[in-house]
């Protein structure tokens, strides 16, 4: 299991968790932490998760402005 804090990131965090993502074997999980801002992040981190072939398992709002996600290949 590896977490990745893309919160510095802010909008602009899909080109790299597609990256990261990329990275993992099967089996591996994935915790990701990044802002939320509108929420439309949640749903293109969805997106991403499914494009790259992952199960996403938990979705989850961290506090007022964070938002985790885990998913596993």
């Amino acid at each position: 299991m590896k977490r990745y804090d893309l919160r510095h990131l802010k909008e602009n965090f899909e080109p790299r968790m597609k990256e990261l993502l990329g990275t993992h074997k099967a089996g591996e999980v994935a915790i990701f932490l990044f802002e939320i801002g509108d929420f439309s992040p949640i749903q293109k981190s969805a997106d991403v998760v499914k494009e790259c072939g992952y199960e996403l398992m938990n979705s989850l709002k961290f506090n007022e402005v964070d938002w985790t996600i885990v998913c596993k290949k």
